[in-house]
């Protein structure tokens, strides 16, 4: 029990030291915390130079409330729980494996770190987008992960910090999940894994901003706004009550499963999900919502 105190403690030490360092620009060029920002000013010029939905103000309904989400889901709820229980969720799923005499390691197909960088991180990528993938399905089609995410589809009119508007036990299944897949294929720190990181930001981004854009060829492997808008439509096709279009970063999932939808142009369509109308309103309440469910 004093082993996982302490990696509690050092949890919590090691991620504050951490923040203050990139705020203080004290870290890398793997800043997240202006990376974050860069990549947002960037896509919200976008929405304002080429804005798909014309009538769509600006400083859209909810921009604050989603701007704040953006930076406590990225920076403050790790500080808060995250980085403590992913750590001490690891350390204890290690000792279960010690205890019968294995390790992790012994479940390795092969160590994507012996491969060029470049092959090793695509495969890191492909992987934790496939997995990121099945599990947005689960959110969609098990009830009590449901009501976790109705927090990022009470958006009702959608802009770039859309992307990030998500209740906080999102990241806790997301990581849960995906923590055996990538353990066995391979063992990259945080700066090897920043480009993947900062491309997939990116994406999301622009998926959930106010442009009109496709990619062309490319739409049928990069998720985009015009696939995504529909993928938060509030009427969902007769043959998919689940949801369509689960991609996050690529696109390329939901074609070869047959989830993609894209009947129309759907500039103008009626966001949310049945019975939006009364969800809450605030961060609290939302927050607390599937709580109380």
């Amino acid at each position: 029990m004093e082993k996982y105190i302490d990696i509690i403690k050092n949890s919590y030490s090691g991620y504050w030291n951490y923040l203050k360092n990139e705020v203080l620009l004290q870290n890398n060029w793997d800043n997240y915390f202006y990376g974050l920002i860069i990549v947002s000013i960037a896509v919200w010029l976008l929405e304002i130079a080429f804005p798909w939905r014309k009538n769509q103000a600006v400083f859209r309904k909810d921009f604050w409330l989603d701007s704040f989400y953006m930076f406590f889901n990225f920076f403050l709820l790790n500080l808060i729980v995250l980085i403590a229980l992913s750590n001490t969720a690891a350390e204890f799923f290690n000792d279960i494996l010690s205890s019968i005499g294995l390790t992790l390691s012994s479940f390795q197909l092969f160590d994507s770190t012996d491969l060029p960088k470049w092959l090793g991180l695509i495969i890191f990528f492909l992987v934790n987008d496939f997995v990121q993938w099945n599990t947005h399905r689960l959110l969609h089609r098990v009830p009590w992960l449901w009501n976790f995410h109705k927090v990022h589809h009470s958006v009702k009119e959608m802009g770039f910090a859309a992307h990030l508007r998500y209740h906080w036990m999102e990241p806790v299944v997301y990581n849960s999940l995906r923590y055996i897949p990538l353990a066995i294929i391979a063992n990259y720190s945080a700066q090897d894994v920043a480009i993947v990181h900062f491309f997939a930001l990116a994406i999301g981004h622009l998926n959930h901003a106010n442009l009109g854009w496709d990619y062309g060829p490319l739409k049928y492997v990069l998720n985009n706004p015009k696939m995504h808008i529909w993928h938060h439509a509030k009427a969902l096709p007769k043959h998919a009550r689940y949801g369509v279009n689960f991609g996050l970063t690529l696109s390329l999932w939901d074609y070869l499963f047959k989830t993609n939808h894209i009947p129309y142009d759907g500039t103008y369509i009626e966001l949310g999900f049945e019975g939006d109308e009364n969800f809450p309103k605030d961060f609290i309440s939302q927050e607390l919502y599937p709580l109380k469910k």
